[in-house]
């Protein structure tokens, strides 16, 4: 079994050692005859819940044990963890998600009821997906730090490679947002989504004035405008920077936070982070809690070995959740695939449907060997 962590660490090592004793010695067939139950039992540890609950490296570990057994499972059946989920019955996706605490906004009757109305023409959706591939912006034309020429050079090369949706970082002085913002409406045109991230560098009346000079950029949304944890700061910045929407969902932890954003009416777009929360079986309910609020759900990517979760979240979000494509894009960035087996595709701005079994997160061994902590050369060098 092979544990793969969107921001891997020592503490978060040991985190996975203690948890990976409550599989050892325990059958695959044995684990996901009950996925939900599983998955309760990782996270309802009486002693491991002190380290948590449901944040911080505990949770990390729990999203790399659990993903791994998703990806066993899908490799043992021979196909990709999408379609693994696509199989199931709404039951039996129903019954892989904790619903704890989510009684009083989807409770298992309203899932079963969304997940059964979507049931009607997904091998059309599907067909869709595999001639046209998922829409997806990309992150990699617009970093701290580039220069004016890389930026423009950037657009240019990413735009005739059929990439229609981009976004950038701001943050650091409203003058340079500023610029960078023209650079790139400059080079992309008024026709192109052009977003913004502030990776929660901002006071809430700051982030709402900060926008105001950036309002003339016709940015989609600001993402992480300030603390991921601070529900009605960001319900604030929402009114207060319309029409530019907010996003986040980055460093939510845990599906109990995005209830609370999507509750009080804090997000326009939801952007689960595969390894950030407790594995596909949370990411499972935070789809259905996008759903039932009416948020369109566009996942975080970017870090090593995200590109490849988010494509099988996104996949299964338009064949049973959604059904819609309707303002959703999935984050891409261009680097780090190199280190993958089978990484993501893309084509023309859109994931291509992966096709190997399991969850497109199978490192090669020299990868594997280079970036292990703390003997691995990336980091003894």
């Amino acid at each position: 079994m092979t544990f793969t962590i969107g921001q891997g660490n020592d503490l978060c090592c040991t985190a996975i050692e203690m948890l990976s004793t409550l599989v050892v010695g325990r059958r695959l067939s044995d684990i996901v005859d009950d996925m939900g139950g599983f998955w309760r039992q990782v996270t309802n540890h009486s002693q491991l819940r002190w380290l948590g609950p449901d944040k911080g490296v505990i949770h990390l570990a729990t999203a790399a044990l659990v993903n791994a057994v998703w990806d066993l499972w899908a490799k043992e059946r021979g196909v990709p963890v999408w379609k693994l989920v696509a199989d199931l019955s709404p039951e039996q996706f129903v019954d892989c998600i904790d619903f704890r605490y989510l009684h009083d906004a989807v409770p298992p009757d309203r899932a079963l009821e969304i997940l059964k109305s979507r049931r009607a023409r997904r091998d059309a959706r599907l067909a869709e997906l595999h001639r046209d591939g998922y829409p997806a912006y990309i992150t990699s034309a617009g970093w701290l730090g580039y220069s004016e020429q890389q930026v423009r050079d950037l657009c240019r090369s990413m735009r005739a490679d059929g990439w229609t949706s981009f976004k950038t970082k701001v943050g650091v002085s409203i003058e340079s947002d500023i610029r960078r913002c023209e650079l790139m409406r400059e080079e992309l045109g008024d026709g192109i989504q052009l977003m913004s991230d502030a990776n929660q560098v901002w006071e809430v009346p700051e982030a709402i004035s900060w926008m105001g000079h950036l309002q003339r950029f016709d940015l989609r949304w600001i993402e992480e405008p300030t603390s991921p944890d601070d529900v009605l700061g960001h319900a604030v910045i929402r009114r207060g920077v319309a029409p530019i929407k907010v996003a986040t969902g980055e460093h939510a932890a845990n599906r109990v936070m995005f209830k609370q954003l999507m509750q009080a009416e804090a997000i326009d777009y939801c952007q689960i982070d595969a390894c950030r929360l407790g594995g596909l079986n949370e990411v499972l309910a935070v789809l259905l809690l996008a759903e039932h609020f009416g948020v369109p759900v566009c996942p975080h990517a970017g870090g090593i070995g995200l590109c490849e979760y988010v494509q099988h979240i996104s996949v299964i979000d338009y064949l049973c959740v959604s059904g819609s494509l309707a303002d959703r894009t999935t984050e891409y960035a261009s680097h780090l695939h190199e280190h993958f087996i089978d990484p993501a595709r893309v084509h023309n701005g859109r994931y291509l449907v992966p096709e190997a079994p399991g969850y497109s997160i199978e490192m090669k061994a020299d990868s594997i060997a280079a970036l292990t902590y703390p003997t691995g050369s990336e980091w003894t060098s």
